[in-house]
């Protein structure tokens, strides 16, 4: 009977508990506190978060491989949605089913800010090269300034496999610290005079221009990038069926279920990623600066643009919604909406920063194309 309960005693995580997983424990337990209590991204950290748990508890196997003799673990099997890049494009999927193109087709001068928002991705890019890190890696890194968390993970399964863990955590957290980063960023390249311009109200847009533009881009796209297709594709066709005006129940599919449980695979399996011996090195020090100079250029850029095309427009465009280009939607462009509020209460710049938000979707997903065209 001793015998029995020294052995149970040894096989139970306790005995086996290393200090560089109780470090990844804490790291998780922050990064719930972060998603439940502050409500940063809670979607997507709490379950990202819950995965860096899990896979640094020891001798759990959610994580072994499966073998012919024996099963593997369970976030191992779902954690091939991700390796082979299935989930990333599903979710965007539900992003298009779930987003509104009109402020963008209504304004498509905006796409230029969502242009100008991917410049942090190959600024992040060179700067990641002079650090040590391989091309493929460094673009991997680099796509955490779009600021678009599925986009960042199926470029990352791609080019750094390696660094996935890494690279999911800081695009997210990122993602969720928009409304404290990207403020100050804002406030410096902007004067009080440019903040409080109140634009002009958007153009109504027709179901016909709805329907044809995720078509259009598709095509013009798809035959520029072939590479960007699984993203911009899935993007794109979430779009149509939300427009159409017959496929309500394809939409709504798209919006809730499937993307309620791609949302939980994906978030698990990320998380998953981040066990402590992958995790625990310099290089995700490197990532986690990197990521965050990569958001800070992106932003500036996007703002910066805003304010070349306000002199050219004669003061029309206020330069607050160029922050929007990063494609975290719809945060990105809530805050936008906050910023120009504390300038000036009469504000109302939410629509006008949902072109270049929605841009900024589009953006990442080319920038992403492109980088596979040239290191994948």
């Amino acid at each position: 009977m001793t015998d029995l309960l020294v052995e149970f005693i040894r096989s139970t995580g306790y005995l086996n508990l290393q200090v560089n997983e109780l470090i990844m424990i804490v790291i998780a337990c922050i990064l719930l506190y972060l998603g439940i209590a502050k409500k940063y991204e809670p979607l997507l950290l709490v379950p990202i978060s819950f995965g860096v748990l899990l896979v640094n508890l020891p001798l759990g196997g959610l994580m072994e491989p499966g073998t012919a003799e024996e099963v593997g673990g369970l976030l191992y099997y779902l954690s091939l949605g991700l390796e082979l890049g299935i989930y990333p494009p599903l979710i965007f999927l539900g992003v298009g089913a779930m987003t509104d193109f009109g402020p963008l087709i209504a304004n498509p001068v905006t796409l230029l800010l969502g242009a100008a928002a991917q410049f942090g991705i190959f600024l992040t890019f060179l700067g990641a090269m002079f650090l040590g890190f391989s091309a493929p890696e460094a673009g991997a890194i680099g796509i955490i300034g779009g600021a678009d968390g599925p986009t960042a993970i199926f470029i990352a399964s791609r080019l750094a496999p390696e660094l996935l863990g890494s690279i999911a955590i800081a695009a997210y957290s990122y993602m969720a610290l928009v409304p404290i980063i990207q403020p100050p960023i804002m406030k410096l390249l902007t004067n009080k005079k440019e903040r409080t311009i109140v634009m002009e109200q958007l153009r109504p847009v027709s179901q016909k221009e709805k329907i044809l533009f995720p078509i259009v881009v598709i095509i013009l796209t798809g035959l520029l990038l072939p590479a960007a297709l699984p993203l911009l594709g899935m993007l794109m066709f979430g779009n149509l069926i939300r427009e159409t005006g017959v496929t309500e129940r394809l939409s709504k599919g798209a919006q809730n279920e499937l993307n309620n449980i791609i949302v939980i695979f994906l978030g698990l399996t990320v998380g998953a990623k981040a066990s402590a011996v992958y995790f625990l090195t310099p290089d995700t020090l490197k990532i986690i600066v990197l990521g965050l100079a990569a958001f800070a250029f992106g932003t500036a850029t996007g703002v910066l643009m805003a304010k070349l095309l306000n002199l050219v427009t004669g003061g029309k465009i206020n330069p607050l919604i160029g922050s929007a280009g990063v494609s975290a939607v719809p945060m990105a462009a809530r805050v936008s909406q906050f910023v120009g509020k504390e300038e000036n209460p009469n504000n109302y710049l939410l629509m006008h920063a949902m072109g270049p938000n929605v841009a900024g979707v589009i953006g990442s997903a080319v920038a992403a194309g492109i980088l596979l065209s040239i290191l994948g």
